[in-house]
């Protein structure tokens, strides 16, 4: 049997991030107004375990929020050895951390391992230069691949974050970028919609017009574009969207493809485009059975139902049900 995986994560907001890019706020984003200290840690992970079964369970604690290497060492020392006697008893599995492209070196690296960090992140958000000095982001895409090559060459797991929608972002921009982050042999990413929030850069160019947000339906069509890169390749999505938050969902929120189900929007219209062929469909079938994977069962049916109901104004029954001899996409159906 498949383990289940946990994620305990630990939000520390741009504690050492040397920029502030241009749509970034990250107290706003994470919900998070503070920098928890070790102690704060320490009662996060024990909070988080309590709500956590451990039979068949693999967990993980994850430095989220900020660029966790480039804090000083005596500090990401403090934050590291709290989790380590977690770990030394089997309750916590590794560590997982997330960081800046040009906060990655040898000697980070080496550092890193005495303390059983299995998974790096890059927040790449783009592998396209011009994306990245028009975001501010202060790296390069040489950065994201030094870094890569580096973090892969010294047995980490990799993970690249990818953003859609940036200053200077087009559709083929982002496809190019996903195609990058396949090359450099990343085990996993996360694709953010970019985000217009209150008292950010971003904001003035969105109020003097000189930046146009994605809506909903375009970052659909973008992420629907470059799911099955990732996936071809067997690179694991860990998140489409941001988390909720009571900022996004209030008065930070200026503008911008903001869903709290994005990731389930996103897979309804995959699956809307896989059976187009029997919406479309003029032969005059009663019944139809749609058989999916066990993993594909509630998006093939889609968001509140969507794609079940579009089936209905054309067959008369329409029920969906799982070959657990099926994977991913693969699906089949039956006519009767």
């Amino acid at each position: 049997m498949q383990k289940k995986h946990f994620t305990i994560p630990i939000f520390i907001p741009e504690m050492a991030c040397p920029f502030r890019c241009i749509y970034c706020d990250q107290h706003k984003i994470s919900g998070i107004k503070t920098i928890p200290s070790p102690n704060d840690v320490k009662a996060i992970i024990e909070k988080n375990l309590s709500t956590i079964s451990k039979d068949n369970s693999e967990i993980e604690i994850g430095f989220f929020g900020g660029s966790f290497t480039g804090i000083p060492i005596n500090d990401q020392q403090a934050y590291l050895k709290i989790a380590q006697p977690y770990i030394e008893q089997g309750i916590v599995n590794s560590i997982r951390l997330s960081t800046r492209p040009d906060y990655i070196s040898i000697d980070i690296l080496h550092f890193l391992q005495k303390f059983n960090v299995k998974i790096i992140e890059l927040g790449a958000q783009s592998l396209d230069d011009e994306v990245l000095l028009l975001s501010k982001r202060g790296h390069t895409e040489a950065d994201v691949k030094k870094a890569s090559h580096l973090i892969k060459s010294h047995g980490f797991k990799l993970g690249l974050q990818m953003m859609i929608g940036l200053p200077g972002d087009t559709l083929e921009k982002t496809i190019a970028t996903a195609n990058k982050i396949v090359e450099l042999s990343a085990d996993n990413t996360r694709i953010y919609p970019c985000i217009v929030i209150k008292d950010t850069y971003l904001e003035e160019l969105y109020i003097k017009g000189k930046y146009k947000a994605l809506t909903i339906d375009e970052s659909i069509d973008a992420m629907k574009n470059i799911i099955p890169i990732f996936e071809k390749a067997n690179v694991n999505i860990i998140r489409i969207g941001l988390h909720p938050s009571k900022d996004l969902q209030g008065a930070a929120f200026v503008a911008g493809p903001y869903h709290s189900s994005l990731r389930e929007l996103v897979e309804t219209k995959l699956w809307e485009d896989k059976l187009k062929v029997y919406t479309e469909n003029s032969e005059n079938h009663q019944n139809i059975t749609i058989f999916v994977s066990k993993k594909m069962y509630n998006p093939a049916i889609g968001y509140h139902a969507a794609n079940r109901k579009t089936l209905e104004k054309k067959y008369r029954k329409v029920k969906f049900s799982i070959d657990y001899n099926l994977i991913n996409r693969e699906f089949y159906v039956h006519n009767h």
